[in-house]
C-alpha cells in the first residue's frame, strides 16, 4: 500500500493494517522528511487518544492529515504507534 499527497508517496508498506476502513501504517513504513507533529488530539471511545501528523510536501501544508495512537485500549493493541490518513491522502496499492 502506498500514501501519496501532492503528487509524493509518503508512506509505504505491505504490512498495512485495516481498521474501521482504514489502513493503519507501521511507523517506520512513513517517509519522516514529510511529517511534523501536530498538537491535535482526539480520542476514540475503543482505540484510546490519536496524535497527529500535518503533512508538508513541497512547501504546502495538509493539517492533520495523519494520525496514530502513541498508546491503545487492549482491543487496539494491533495499531499501537501505526500511522493512517485522511483529508485528501490517498491511500492505494
Amino acid at each position: 500500500m502506498k500514501a501519496i499527497w501532492n503528487g509524493k508517496v509518503i508512506a509505504e508498506s505491505n504490512e498495512t493494517k485495516v481498521v474501521e476502513n482504514n489502513h493503519y501504517f507501521p511507523p517506520e513504513a512513513i517517509k519522516e522528511e514529510f511529517f511534523k507533529s501536530s498538537n491535535t488530539h482526539t480520542n476514540c471511545p475503543w482505540k484510546g487518544v490519536a496524535s497527529y501528523y500535518t503533512v508538508e510536501v513541497d512547501g504546502k501544508e495538509n493539517q492533520d492529515a495523519a494520525w496514530y495512537y502513541p498508546e491503545t485500549s487492549d482491543l487496539a493493541k494491533q495499531i499501537k504507534g501505526y500511522v493512517a490518513f485522511w483529508k485528501g491522502v490517498e491511500v492505494v496499492e
